[in-house]
């Protein structure tokens, strides 16, 4: 199986990376300046080459504040681009995986979202993100969307490398704790996706054994494996509750840790406002491909064991949210 994956220095496409090898997939990251989703010219010509099984768009414009003053390129990279990688994967008769976000809701249904529950982004990121999920589920109905959250890993720049640093730098941290989410560690996140084109490939295979292809095109849309699932870490958790964490898992491995002061989203004021409850229901998930994600507290304890390690490299990812 090869998978193409699109983001090349993203924590997710590292993590890819790092999953694939150690479980014998032919990963193929590809990224700029070869390939990129703001260049309609540079996705079909780069895509239709590679022989794909199947694409994983993890590529995204992904820094949430500057979207707000950026609108036109977030909306370039996450929705225009997106749609051009689920089209030219359809050219090549191929599924699409793609990653979206907890962003795409307002936070005020005070339940953990269910992939049906209204979509109601409140800035320019979610709005994109959306819009992007849209554009894919037109262009190929062999499409499987992920929405994930508060992603982190010991890759690139992330709420937990953060929290990491300032404990080196102050004893005490003030940390948002009145939103509530989903923590989703990128490594667990990458097996989940790949166990997800596992079983997309397999379907694809198996159908076409028995139909043409004018068929599976017809039939796809009603397969129980594609359409909008939510991947994210079980659990819930407050940013504050994450920050405890990070802190409490380094000091039992001898690392820094500093207290925590909670604090209310209108004390860290952003240009872009943040869902103030984001959790996702992932039981669709589990009912349709067997997959659930560890829980939160785990994944963070391997997380910080391998930065402080030193176990990680340094991609360029600059937001907590895919």
């Amino acid at each position: 199986m090869r998978i193409v994956v699109t983001g090349r220095e993203g924590q997710l496409a590292h993590s890819l990376r790092a999953v694939g090898a150690s479980s014998g997939v032919d990963i193929v990251c590809l990224g700029r300046p070869e390939l990129d989703l703001s260049e309609a010219a540079t996705v079909s010509a780069t895509l239709l080459g590679t022989g794909a099984d199947v694409i994983i768009n993890a590529a995204a414009y992904t820094a949430v504040d500057r979207a707000e003053s950026e609108p036109e390129k977030a909306h370039a990279v996450n929705a225009a681009g997106a749609g051009l990688v689920a089209q030219a994967a359809q050219r090549l008769g191929v599924p699409i995986v793609h990653v979206s976000t907890d962003y795409v809701f307002d936070g005020g249904w005070q339940h953990p979202y269910r992939e049906e529950d209204r979509v109601c982004p409140l800035g320019a990121y979610g709005a994109s993100k959306h819009e992007g999920e849209l554009r894919v589920a037109a262009a190929n109905p062999r499409h499987v969307i992920c929405r994930t959250s508060w992603v982190y890993s010991p890759y690139g720049q992330n709420f937990v490398k953060t929290m990491l640093r300032l404990a080196g730098e102050r004893d005490e941290v003030g940390v948002v704790a009145d939103q509530l989410g989903s923590p989703t560690y990128a490594l667990d996140l990458a097996e989940a996706l790949l166990r997800i084109a596992r079983r997309v490939l397999d379907q694809k295979v198996l159908d076409e054994k028995v139909v043409d292809e004018k068929v599976v095109d017809e039939k796809a849309a009603d397969t129980p494996l594609f359409g909008v699932f939510h991947v994210a870490g079980s659990g819930q958790a407050s940013w504050a509750d994450l920050a405890e964490a990070v802190f409490a898992a380094s000091a039992s491995s001898g690392g820094p840790s500093a207290r925590v002061r909670r604090i209310d989203t209108k004390d860290y004021p952003t240009p872009a406002r943040r869902p103030a409850d984001s959790r996702l229901d992932a039981g669709k998930l589990q009912e349709r491909y067997g997959i659930v994600l560890p829980d939160w507290r785990a994944s963070v304890g391997d997380c910080v064991s391998r930065l402080l390690a030193g176990r990680a490299g340094t991609g360029s990812s600059t937001s907590a949210s895919p």
